[in-house]
């Protein structure tokens, strides 16, 4: 079956609605590398079983740190344009601090999503942090990896949306410590709604199943 998932309208501009833009390449190699490194220390600190001493001074530490940080903000709902080398009206703007795929966000797994012919693709692979069951991947950030890769297919490949629904059948434990393979793409499109699935798969085999309705945003 050939899903027609060309745009339906011109890609709103987040800089029609009062949102600053940044492109990805203006975000700083600095602030990369800080990114990583806090990401590490969340986990560090989640599993740390240092003695109280060690505790109190990089509580102290961090504080200080967060101080300096928070003496200049970004503005609430900054975007982030990606896919800078296709056209403007092409390409994908998200949140900078979105909790699963924000540039800037420590807390965000490290997943990436890149275009194939049959729609989206990626890997991540998650520690503790993301942890619910021992050993295994909390069933919230399963979902929420779902909705991050169903909402990108139905944004870059017909227009921005929003989740109207969200089902998630969870067939196998998701494992920690495991390369995870995410796919999206669209099934159809009727209108504003357009219907998206999506899977996660360790090992290749398929341990979460992911279906939604997105409702396009009028421009």
């Amino acid at each position: 079956m050939t899903v027609n998932t060309q745009p339906t309208a011109e890609r709103p501009d987040p800089r029609a609605y009062g949102l600053p833009v940044v492109r990805q390449s203006e975000i700083p190699a600095e602030l990369r590398s800080l990114v990583s490194r806090v990401h590490d220390l969340i986990d560090a600190v989640a599993n740390t079983e240092a003695d109280t001493e060690t505790l109190a001074e990089a509580a102290r530490t961090v504080e200080g740190l967060t101080a300096g940080l928070n003496v200049a903000r970004r503005q609430i709902g900054t975007m982030v344009k990606r896919d800078e080398d296709l056209p403007e009206e092409a390409a994908e703007f998200g949140t900078i601090t979105n909790i699963v795929a924000g540039d800037t966000n420590p807390a965000a797994p490290p997943l990436t999503l890149h275009r194939t012919p049959e729609g989206l693709r990626g890997e991540v692979t998650l520690n503790t942090v993301y942890q619910g069951p021992p050993g295994l991947v909390h069933g919230g950030w399963i979902a929420a990896m779902l909705d991050q890769a169903l909402g990108s297919a139905s944004s870059i490949e017909v227009h921005p949306g929003l989740t109207a629904r969200l089902e998630v059948n969870y067939r196998n434990p998701t494992p920690l410590f495991t390369p995870l393979e995410i796919t999206s793409r669209v099934d159809r499109v009727d209108g504003r709604k357009v219907h998206v699935s999506g899977e996660i798969r360790a090992h290749g085999k398929v341990t979460a199943e992911g279906t939604a309705l997105m409702i396009l945003i009028k421009g």
